[in-house]
């Protein structure tokens, strides 16, 4: 199977005043197309280091990293920010959505980034939309929802360009247990119908999604376990999530 990420001897050091801090040290990480991986670590430990330079929005001090085949080292910038917003979608825990704008507007945003013609860019949001059980609510604004579906927004913002990486960090620490639940059985679902997905958790519960687990503490990555899985997809949403959908902006 191809491998999406491959990392040999990757140090990152940040210099604090005089004083280097080196935040990975001597990491290997590999993950297949398809695959779907949960790091954990501790605070400090270096995943969201980690995260930033698999999503090519930071660069290592030293050892090499390829993506689907191709070294990063020698990438301009512009090739790097390319790279990033076609074959990345983002997933972050504080959702990352712009409050002037509706949820079918925040979807759009790396569409437009990519220019992608207008009425091009609307159905392919729309769609995204619907994937995530949102279509009912693609014209209120991010604080006219709930926090799941501000994430589940996310989701859709990161899936709408159809990118052959997710990387979502924390994507259920600000949203309730239900709320989790359906998120993670979301992402379950991409990853199950080819998308590879890279995820950054603290909760054990959550990290159980992934096929593989890999902890990282100081830097290093001391361990990986390898998970049945046996949690069900949610599939598609319908009518069962558009019930859901109505409670949680109850709750609002």
């Amino acid at each position: 199977m191809p491998t999406t990420i491959r990392m040999k001897q990757v140090n990152k050091v940040y210099m604090t005043g005089k004083i280097p801090f080196h935040a990975l040290k001597d990491v290997d990480f590999q993950v297949e197309q398809g695959d779907f991986v949960a790091i954990m670590g501790p605070s400090g430990s270096g995943k969201s280091t980690l995260m930033n330079l698999i999503g090519l929005l930071d660069e290592p001090t030293s050892g090499s990293y390829e993506m689907n085949g191709i070294d990063l080292k020698d990438l301009t910038d512009d090739d790097r920010a390319y790279l990033r917003n076609q074959e990345i979608g983002f997933i972050f825990q504080s959702f990352h959505l712009l409050p002037q704008l509706t949820l079918l507007e925040n979807v759009e945003l790396p569409l437009i980034y990519a220019a992608v013609p207008g009425r091009e860019r609307k159905e392919r949001a729309q769609t995204a939309l619907e994937e995530v059980g949102l279509a009912r609510w693609q014209d209120h604004r991010p604080l006219e929802v709930s926090g799941g579906q501000m994430q589940r927004t996310s989701i859709a913002r990161a899936l709408v360009t159809q990118p052959a990486l997710i990387l979502a960090d924390e994507p259920t620490g600000n949203i309730d247990s239900q709320a989790s639940t359906e998120v993670m059985k979301l992402i379950t679902s991409f990853n199950e119908a080819g998308t590879t997905v890279v995820l950054i958790t603290h909760e054990r519960d959550i990290a159980e999604y992934a096929r593989r687990l890999v902890f990282i503490r100081d830097g290093r990555l001391s361990e990986e376990q390898m998970l049945k899985n046996t949690v069900k997809s949610a599939g598609t949403f319908s009518a069962a999530s558009s019930t859901s959908s109505t409670a949680e902006v109850n709750h609002v």
